[in-house]
């Protein structure tokens, strides 16, 4: 049996730490990104309109019921065919935050669906306009519901990421692919790799756990009251 020699790997760590960075920025914007849609989405199926609840219906279902792989292809085969000139990195992020923003849809969807009709009531009768009602009623109450749902859905976009190799952008697992071309240590690199994704995903959970703290301070401090 042969032994484990991470040495030749570990030399090459740089460009492990480059493909890292790459992935946590496409990661970052598409989980802002997608965030948006989710919101946007969310609200337009709770809409009266019918266009508007069919539309986004449609795409929620379209991307949750087809893999991300499939999609990220016609984004980066589909749209150039079609005349629309996009690099690797710009389709992936395209990609990716469709794909969360069709799941985020659905998460926030249900913590809007949880405020009680008797709270937007309260709020009209004390003369909130439907924008404020709509901001600090229904939406700021609902993502603070769901905010450990979706921070759940955030790691597994970061973890999403690792397919976008599958078109040749530089991130995380396309640096471990190239080292283990260059050291024929496939355990080794992929040992590594799997360090280093487990390693991140532990620093997203912690730093949304943080931004959470952050954005809805009420949870925090009926806490402390309990």
């Amino acid at each position: 049996m042969q032994s484990l020699v991470f040495a030749d790997v570990w030399a090459q760590v740089d460009t492990l730490l480059s493909g890292l960075v790459q992935t946590v920025w496409i990661s970052a914007v598409a989980i802002v990104l997608g965030v948006f849609i989710g919101i946007a989405c969310a609200v337009a199926r709770s809409a009266d309109s019918r266009v508007l609840r069919a539309a986004s219906t449609f795409y929620v279902e379209s991307m949750r019921n087809t893999p991300f792989i499939v999609q990220l292809f016609i984004v980066f085969f589909g749209l150039p065919s079609m005349g629309v000139q996009i690099t690797a990195v710009q389709a992936g992020l395209i990609a990716l935050t469709l794909n969360l923003g069709a799941y985020s849809t659905e998460i926030i969807r249900a913590g809007i669906e949880a405020t009680h009709r008797s709270q937007i009531e309260a709020g009209m009768a004390l003369g909130l306009t439907r924008r404020d009602i709509l901001l600090h009623v229904v939406l700021l109450p609902a993502l603070e519901k769901v905010w450990p749902a979706l921070s759940s859905q955030f790691v597994l976009t970061m973890l999403a990421s690792s397919i976008l190799s599958q078109i040749s952008v530089e991130e995380l697992t396309s640096a471990g692919a190239l080292i283990d071309s260059r050291t024929y240590r496939s355990m080794e690199v992929y040992i590594l790799l799997a360090g280093f994704y487990l390693a991140l995903t532990m620093v997203f959970r912690l730093a949304f756990d943080l931004a959470g703290r952050v954005l809805f301070p009420r949870r925090r401090a009926v806490g402390a009251r309990r």
